[in-house]
This record gives C-alpha cells, structure tokens and sequence, in this order.
C-alpha cells in the first residue's frame, strides 16, 4: 500500500500539468465558447522560453534570439520572462486568430484551433528542435516522512501551488467585475453587451489568465521528465477529459479531476509492472483513462453539459451536390496518367502519395464536409486498417484484393464504434471524444510492441492476375504498376462517391448537417444516417492506410500519428472541406505529396512546411471557409458570367441575357442543431 500510495504522490507532478490546462480551457470557453485544443501547445512555448533562459540565458523568439546572461539564468527571472513570452503570444492569438473566429460555425472554431497547435508545435520543433531537453528544476527535490511512508515533496508542493493559482483564478470569476462579466457573457452574451462590457476584451483577459495559468503548470513539471513537442502538445486531450468531468465550468472540479487522473495514471504505471499484468496492455494504457472518461462522460451527460450563448453565428460552406462528368473527368484521368508515365523515382511517388491522401482528405469531406460530424481520428481508422493487413497479408496469405477490402471493412467497424457518441453528442464535443480515441490507439494498439513489433510490419506484395503490383522491385523504387493500380482505386472511389453524394443518401447527409431535429421531422433516421457516414468515412480511410501501407512496404506507428491524421484535416479544410475537388487539392498539398516532395528536392523544408500549412489553414479559415476548390469554382463561375454577357447579342430593344444558372448548391445553414436521440 505504502508503494501504491508514493506513485500516488508521484502523479501529483502531472495532476499539475492538468490542473493548469483543463482549467485554462474551462476559463477559455466560458469567455468565448472556443474549446481550444492548442491550450499545451501555447504553454509549451513559454515552457520552451524558460527551458532555454535556464540553460544558457538565450530568450529565444519565434525567429531571432537574444543573449540575456553569459550562462544559465536564475529561476525567478527565468520564470518572467517565460510568462511575460506566453503572456504576448496569448495577445497575439487573441487578435490573430480567434478573435476572428469567436462568431463562425463549429467546425472552423475546431479547424483553426487545431492548426494552431500544429503550427505552434512545428515552430518549437524548428526553433528548440524535436528531441526531450531537460529543465532545471524551480523547486529542488526532497522528501518528507509521512506515517512512517517516504513521499516527494517537490510534487506535492508543485499541486498546492498549483491549487492556489486555481483559487485565485475561481476568486476572479466569482468576486471580480470582469470575472462575474465572464460568467454572465457564458449565459447571455446579448445581456453582457448591454450592460456595457466588451466580449472581446473579457475574452482577451481570459485567454492571457489560461495561458499563464498553463505556463506555470509546465514550468513547474517539465523539470520531472524534461519537455518534449509531442507529449506536451498532446497533454491537452487528458485536460478535456478533466474538462468534461468538471462540466466544462467549475474550477474546483477540474482541480480534484486533475489531481486524482494524474494519480491514477501514476499508479497504472506502477501496476503495469506486476507479474500478473497482461504483456499486451502494457503500453499505452495510461493513455486509455482519459478516454474512457471522456466517453463515460459524454455518452452519460452529453446532452446536459452546458453550451454558450452567443450573438449570431456564421454560415456553414455551401455544398455543391456533385456530378459526374465524363468528359472533364476522362481528361483529369488521362492527365494524371500521362504524368505517371513521363516522371520516376521521387517525383511518380510524389503523385502516388498524392492520389494516397487525396483519398484520407476524401474520408474528411464525406464525415466533416457534408454530414457535419467532426472528426480527429481518421488516421486512426487508416492506421487500423494499415496494421490489419499487415497480419493478415503476411498471417494468413489473404491475397489482395479481398485482403484489402476486409481491412477496409475493418476500418469501417471502428468508425461505427466511434460513431456511437454522436447519438448523443456533435461539434466540439464529438472531436474531444474522437481525439481522444485517436491518441489512445496511437499508444494502446500503433505503439504496443505486443500487437506491432518494433522491428516492423511487414506487407505482402500486391499480386492479381499473374502481375506483381509492388512500389519497388529492384532498383525501381516507385513502380509503374503500383501508381496505375492506386489511381484505378482512386477513380473507383470518387465515382463511387459522387454518385452516392449526389443521390438520397448524400441529401440525408446534407439535412442532418443543416438542422436534425427537422431531418428527424422530414422523416430521415438521424442516427442510422451517422452510421452510414461514419461507416462510408471509415471505409475509405481504412482503403487509404491499406494503400499507404503498400507504398511504405511496410508499417510504422508514425505513419498514422495523431499529428498526420491532424495535418490531413488541416490540408483537407485548406483544399475545401465540402467537395472532392477539395480533397484533391489536399492530396496535392500534403506531406509527401508532390508539391511537397517538389519544393523538398529544390530546399529542405523540414518542419517548416507545416508551420505553412498550418498558417496558410487559418488563414483560409478566417477569411474564406470554402477554401481553395471552393474558392476556384467561385472565379470560374464569375468567369463564365462575364463571357456569357459578352456573348450575348445587343439588338436594341431586346431584353438583357440571362444570366447562366450557378452549379446546384445546397446552404445547409439552419438553426442551431438539436439532438434528437431521444
């Protein structure tokens, strides 16, 4: 017992770290109804800020650095300058990127949160660099003698502090002005502006509170394991699951979650350990609690947590009901060949790697873009499908295609799994749960060397009819056969997609994205419509882990991280989320794409194309939802009308042309949307 209960106290240190996120995130919402999923990421930089002052006195800035001292700074300077860091770049998003956003729709809220922490981390990784550094300790270790049980003093000192920061932040919404502003602006933003407060200002105070509040949660635990972009980017996804059990609005709450999660997760460390613990679930299963509290939570309380009140929201993009045409299509597909043909080595892998994640993209469009359902593990579903037919390609000699399409099905499995919280729940909530379960097959299932050993997954080489289609095959590193077999995938996928989008069951989709309380009127099933789409979201992701599982010859956990699943959305929504158009840009844009293997060839981009992309996301975000596809059907319309008056004859007397009809678009913008599981 006395072991078990100094790895309780041992999990006090990341208590610590969760008491500062989740309730920064808690304090966040309640000014702005933004769940922001870049709450570590922004700590982290002001973590990062004092990591380096400690080491040899450099401030370092997101593209310059300063030498304040000849060696390492003293820890209470070194703490200011990193919150006076976090403090300006919490200005800096506040006017940038979310003050922007507080009025538009769900779905861009979470798009551009997430681009946030995809950017603010490549910036750490290019600034700090990707591997864990050490941080020297603000408070030094000891130990104190408790009933006879040898405890660490540093942690429980680091969880009072932590404690009273909270109390301080509870007084402030309790006893303050703008505090007791807050809380009514989270009830009736219409009121609080009545009354002569500034919602923007509340939510600048707020979101420079959380950010220093988050700060200090990592300065004082990094020291415990030293900071890394990774782990301390993800800590947000355990501080939404103490957010939830503290029903995203009590401090006091979330202060108790936080400490009893960071306990717990302690003791799992402990116990994994043991003789009698099973091997499989060894790794990883920290990473699980979070998770299924969040679904406890949810599928328990879903309905009753309480939302916030706003002024008005922004429209949705407009969907345009797809169509096949024969002769545009033949030309796209003829193009895309002929380049197959002409290029090799990097450059055909490139627009095989295109075609590839214009597919993952594809799965984005058909569960975010057209049923309004968003969702962060797409990669997880590819993934799934990835690590499946490696056992059962090489376990069991399935022979492809039916290996394939069994994985594929498979994937879907899983995503009707995910599917079943968004009976109850949707918009950020359904991304908490689906980021949450993201990381948790990430670590659990990816990176268990139990269930995928670490020396590698192994695929069998694709073969049909006689013909071999492997990516590689000698000194060919990037086969012909392979790129044509992917992009026969591919046209069979799309096609298969337009004419499922463009007929009842893509309207059904539409209508329960717009308003699911008048789909349920109009006579549609909501919940069986979310099935099929998460099933048809799933289907396709699991096609593309398949495929990017051939093109790697075999599988890593990397290639189906939280982040690249992320990156893809990010790309996706940058390409326009509501059409395939879209996804196909995206396909051009993302990793290992060709536009990125072309500027890659000409200079090493490194992390720095994700901070681009991440930028150039929410930018798109804030200034033009439909994004680059949308965007480009826009000028070609515009372009037509202009040729359409040219042409049109000038006799005097006649009437004016009429205009050219746009394409077929559906707004699917009603009110807000109501659950109707009962």
């Amino acid at each position: 017992m006395n072991t078990y209960l100094q790895f309780a106290i041992l999990g006090l240190g990341l208590g610590a770290i969760y008491i500062g996120l989740a309730n920064g995130l808690i304090l966040f919402y309640r000014a702005t109804g933004i769940i922001n999923f870049a709450q570590g990421a922004t700590a982290m930089w002001g973590g990062y800020v004092y990591a380096q002052l400690r080491t040899d006195g450099r401030l370092v800035f997101p593209i310059f650095s300063v030498q304040l001292t000849d060696g390492p700074m003293g820890g209470i300077p070194a703490l200011v300058i990193g919150l006076v860091t976090a403090v300006l770049l919490a200005l800096l998003i506040h006017v940038a990127v979310f003050r922007p956003v507080r009025r538009a729709p769900v779905l861009a809220q979470v798009v551009v949160s997430v681009a946030l922490m995809l950017s603010l981390q490549a910036l750490v990784i290019i600034r700090f660099g990707p591997d864990t550094i050490p941080v020297a300790a603000l408070i030094p270790k000891g130990s104190w003698t408790v009933f006879g049980v040898r405890l660490s003093s540093g942690e429980i000192i680091m969880a009072v502090i932590m404690i009273a920061l909270s109390a301080l932040v509870w007084a402030y919404l309790r006893f303050t002005r703008a505090g007791l502003a807050t809380r009514a602006a989270a009830d009736n933003e219409r009121a609080t502006v009545l009354m002569g407060f500034s919602p923007d200002r509340l939510a600048a105070i707020a979101l420079v509170l959380s950010a220093a509040l988050s700060t200090i949660g990592v300065m004082l635990a990094s020291p415990l394991t030293g900071i890394n972009p990774a782990n301390y980017t993800l800590y947000v996804v355990p501080a939404l699951a103490v957010m939830l059990v503290a029903r995203m609005t009590s401090i006091v709450w979330a202060t108790v979650a936080a400490l009893v999660l960071g306990a717990v997760q302690s003791i799992l460390n402990l116990m994994v350990t043991f003789p009698w613990w099973p091997k499989w679930a060894a790794a990883g299963i920290d990473q699980v609690v979070p998770f299924i509290v969040v679904m406890i939570i949810l599928l328990a309380f879903g309905k009753r947590l309480p939302s916030r009140g706003s002024l008005r929201t922004m429209r949705l993009p407009d969907v345009v009901i797809p169509r096949i045409r024969a002769i545009p299509a033949a030309v796209v597909v003829v193009v895309v060949l002929v380049l197959l043909i002409v290029t090799n080595g990097v450059y055909r892998f490139g627009i095989t790697s295109s075609i590839i994640m214009m597919l993952l993209a594809l799965s984005y469009v058909v569960i975010t873009g057209y049923l309004g359902q968003i969702s962060l593990a797409q990669a997880a579903f590819a993934g799934a499908a990835g690590f499946a037919l490696s056992k059962i390609s090489t376990g069991w000699s399935i022979p492809f295609p039916i290996a394939v399409l069994l994985c594929a099905a498979i994937a879907s499995l899983l995503g009707m799994i995910v599917a079943l919280p968004a009976f109850r729940i949707r918009g950020a909530q359904l991304a908490i749960v689906t980021l949450a379960a993201a990381l948790a097959i990430e670590r659990f299932v990816f990176g268990n060397y139990s269930l995928t050993p670490p020396q590698g997954n192994p695929l069998a080489d694709p073969r049909l009819f006689g013909l071999n289609f492997a990516v590689r095959q000698g000194r060919d590193l990037s086969r012909l056969l392979f790129s044509i077999m992917v992009l026969v995938i591919a046209v069979l996928v799309v096609l298969a997609f337009i004419r499922i989008m463009s007929g009842h069951t893509g309207r059904n989709f539409l209508a329960v994205r717009a308003n699911e309380r008048a789909a349920a009127s109009a006579g549609i099933n909501v919940r069986f419509t979310k099935l099929i789409g998460f099933a048809m979201s799933g289907f396709i992701a699991g096609l593309a882990g398949c495929l990017i599982g051939y093109s790697h010859g075999q599988l890593s956990a990397e290639s189906f991280s939280v982040f690249v699943g992320l990156q893809i959305l990010a790309i996706a929504y940058l390409g326009g989320i509501t059409s395939w158009g879209g996804a196909a840009v995206a396909g051009v844009l993302a990793p290992l794409g060709i536009v990125y293997t072309i500027v890659n060839q000409i200079w090493d981009t490194g992390d720095v194309y994700a901070l681009i992309s991440g930028l150039a996301l929410i930018l798109t975000a804030i200034l033009n939802p439909s994004g680059i596809a949308g965007e480009t059907n826009r000028q070609i319309a515009w372009v037509k009308e202009r040729l359409a008056h040219r042409k049109a004859p000038k006799e005097p007397g006649a009437p004016p042309p009429t205009e050219q009809p746009p394409p077929e678009k559906v707004a699917v913008n009603g009110p807000r949307s109501a659950d109707v599981s009962s």
